[in-house]
């Protein structure tokens, strides 16, 4: 079973599913959905609609150059089959999942820690920034409190 790629959003298309369109010079393209479909007809690049595996590779928002993607390259010769070949590659292939979530999940938090530590900078800008909103009204209060209290009780 060959699962294919989307030629717009990048997505999988398995058996049965999506649609296909080839151009006049026998260039062929499939689309998971009419929405890619659509985009694809309206000459919409797919590195500018937010919402496509081009565009999220293109912002940096996802892993673009790794090892693990290799696998992931189309073969088109057969292979004899051989239980033991076939039980290593699927071993192999479990495996290089594996490390692609934990590479994934290590490039996120980086990509989030690098904000983070911006957000602490603007923060810290806006508090200096408006500090007289902060400490005048603690002021007054303190103030009004010692005021509106009595002296002597009794």
């Amino acid at each position: 079973m060959r699962i294919e790629k989307c030629y717009f959003c990048s997505g999988p298309i398995y058996p049965g599913h999506g649609m296909m369109f080839v151009r006049n010079d026998y260039k062929v393209f499939r689309f998971c959905k009419s929405k890619c479909h659509k985009n694809f007809k309206k000459k919409r690049n797919p590195r500018k609609v937010r919402w496509t595996k081009a565009f999220r590779k293109a912002a940096g928002k996802e892993l673009t150059v790794d090892n693990s993607f290799e696998f992931e390259k189309r073969r088109n010769e057969p292979v004899k089959y051989q239980r033991e070949l076939w039980n290593k590659t699927i071993d192999a292939m479990k495996r290089v999942e594996e490390i692609k979530q934990t590479r994934q999940a290590k490039f996120i938090m980086n990509r989030l820690k690098k904000n983070k530590e911006l957000q602490k900078v603007q923060d810290i800008k806006e508090v200096k920034q408006n500090i007289h909103l902060i400490r005048a009204p603690l002021a007054g209060k303190e103030n009004n409190i010692k005021l509106d209290m009595p002296t002597n009780p009794c």
